[in-house]
């Protein structure tokens, strides 16, 4: 693969504290900064993502993958060793990465059914040394029935990857009782709401909150929409794989 020089990301501290209150450390920067230049120099030959522009990057990858999970950065005590992440349709990797730099002490399984996506975040994580992710090569459906995964995980992190309703069913069989999804989307209606809490509510869970923002460089509207896990999801979820998409709870 040709060696490209991407440029630097822009230093971003006084926007993270003001806005998330928190700030990365000078190693966390340094690793933002190599897994940026090894996304440019894969997205030569795979497209991981179309974002390559340094402050786009900042904000639509890092920040954004971070101010889904800002309230951990700020009460870290929910967080015990070993919390175990699920990043489904990871895709170029964010949100789940960015998560396996800020919190290393945790474990952040890295789903995604493209395989050759899969063997590039492998090598882009040997290249950083993380070693807290696990890349899978899979579907959520499958995953969800699958006893070593099934009610296993603390958080599931599901970014763009379908409608609501559909990323419930995907999420909320691999969650523990009491373990939150956090469903990121741009805009929200309450159309939309009425929706997810139906099909939240016959797959063992409760929408907690939506949280709605905008982005600190363009002002772009997004929300996180954060389902809890109050129950055991029944059997029959997640639907066989295709299934919830084709047919949305």
């Amino acid at each position: 693969m040709n060696q490209i020089s991407a440029p630097q990301l822009p230093d971003m501290n006084a926007v993270w504290q003001e806005t998330l209150n928190w700030q990365p450390t000078p190693e966390q920067q340094v690793l933002f900064q190599q897994l940026f230049e090894l996304i440019i120099q894969f997205n030569q030959q795979l497209n991981l993502t179309r974002i390559t522009e340094p402050q786009e990057f900042w904000e639509k990858h890092l920040w954004d993958s971070l101010r889904g999970i800002s309230f951990l950065l700020s009460e870290k005590n929910l967080l015990s060793p070993g919390t175990k992440f699920i990043d489904i349709g990871t895709g170029g990797g964010f949100p789940g990465i960015a998560l396996a730099i800020i919190f290393p002490e945790s474990s952040v399984t890295l789903l995604d059914s493209t395989r050759k996506k899969i063997t590039a975040l492998t090598t882009i994580l040997e290249e950083l040394k993380i070693n807290n992710t696990i890349p899978w090569v899979g579907r959520a459906e499958a995953l969800g029935q699958h006893p070593k995964h099934r009610e296993s995980y603390d958080f599931a992190l599901l970014r763009a990857v379908a409608p609501p309703s559909v990323s419930a069913e995907y999420a909320l069989p691999l969650l523990k009782v009491g373990g939150t999804a956090i469903l990121y989307r741009g805009h929200w209606t309450p159309e939309e709401e009425q929706q997810l809490i139906s099909a939240v509510k016959q797959l063992g869970g409760v929408l907690e909150s939506v949280d709605g923002f905008t982005t600190p460089l363009t002002q772009s509207i997004r929300h996180c929409l954060y389902l809890k896990k109050v129950r055991p999801t029944a059997k029959q979820y997640p639907r066989a794989i295709g299934i919830p998409g084709q047919k949305p709870l």
